[in-house]
């Protein structure tokens, strides 16, 4: 029997993802990790195709942890050089399809050249609504609430805000994605059950799905067998099975 397409409610409004398994799936035909990553980037581009036939609006990518700088200086560099190219080579084609690229992490450990090309590819592509997509780079989740707590408490210290005023909506809107909903859909490519330090914070409800696939293999089935999965999950939220029925028709995602 060939699958339905999932209703549009079914459909996660943001996808987060883990991309893990370039340097396995290279090992496994004998050729260097920076093959693997390469291959990665092109299913890069079919997730991108995914989201936006199935009108998914955000898509978030982590693209290079704050650990992996610890990873073999070569490796590193290579990583860095492949960045670069992606940056020069996909923008112009995001721009036309309308997606909005954006960069989340310590980007001030990236070299000028590359921060400079992460700043013209968000400005190019400011206006774009279709989707959003975010590339987090040099991105730790436990970074990102230090960050949000750093600046919190500088708001107290210059009297902007009292600190009994401080709640998970002040904390939330010093996260990264703070203008985004967080992620209904989180997938991890590579047969890993751990999110890995992405997105502590705004992965709290989100829904998991883990896969045996290594990234470089990633297809459209792929992400379909997940939002299949996704559709038939009752999300509650907290809440209780029946409470969530009887708020049904007062929303638009479940």
């Amino acid at each position: 029997m060939t699958a339905t397409a999932p209703t549009p409610a079914a459909v996660p409004r943001h996808l987060a993802v883990i991309m893990d398994g370039n340097g396995r799936w290279a090992e496994r035909r004998r050729r260097p990790r920076i093959i693997g990553h390469r291959a990665g980037a092109r299913a890069v581009n079919v997730c991108i195709d995914f989201c936006l036939e199935r009108g998914i609006r955000a898509l978030t990518l982590f693209a290079f942890s704050s650990e992996n700088w610890g990873r073999p200086q070569e490796e590193v560099g290579a990583l860095m050089k492949l960045f670069l190219n992606a940056l020069d080579r996909e923008v112009e084609e995001l721009d036309r399809r309308g997606v909005r690229v954006r960069f989340i992490g310590e980007r001030e450990r990236f070299s000028a050249g590359i921060r400079e090309r992460m700043r013209a590819a968000e400005t190019q592509t400011l206006a774009n609504t279709r989707l959003d997509l975010v590339i987090a780079a040099s991105y730790g989740g436990r970074q990102d609430i230090t960050d949000a707590a750093r600046a919190l408490a500088a708001d107290v210290a210059a009297g902007k805000l009292r600190a009994e005023d401080i709640d998970e909506a002040a904390v939330a809107s010093r996260m990264a994605l703070a203008d985004l909903p967080p992620p209904d859909l989180f997938i991890r490519t590579g047969g890993d059950h751990r999110i890995s330090n992405f997105l502590l914070w705004q992965l709290a409800y989100t829904e998991l799905w883990f896969t045996e696939l290594l990234w470089p293999e990633l297809d459209a089935a792929t992400l379909q067998q997940a939002m299949d999965d996704f559709a038939g999950r009752e999300r509650r939220f907290g809440l209780t099975s029946a409470q969530v029925a009887d708020a049904l028709p007062e929303k638009t995602h479940a």
